[in-house]
């Protein structure tokens, strides 16, 4: 499964967040690295769910930009 992740620029580094997995986040130094705490985010997260008997959630978030004349 595909899921969306937005990374963001904070005070101290980068954060991220899953619009489809509630409560699933990480941080980071690089975008890169954002992104590669977030997969081990959304991997345990995931792992979680299973194991307490949750339904997983199935990716439904996309993204797209629109550009503006500035």
């Amino acid at each position: 499964m595909k899921y969306l992740i937005i990374i963001e620029k904070s005070e101290t580094g980068y954060s991220a967040y899953s619009p489809d997995l509630p409560g699933c986040v990480s941080t980071g130094s690089t975008p890169e690295e954002t992104e590669q705490n977030m997969r081990e985010a959304i991997a345990f997260h995931i792992e979680g769910l299973k194991e307490e008997g949750y339904e997983i959630p199935k990716p439904v978030s996309r993204s797209s930009y629109i550009e503006m004349a500035a």
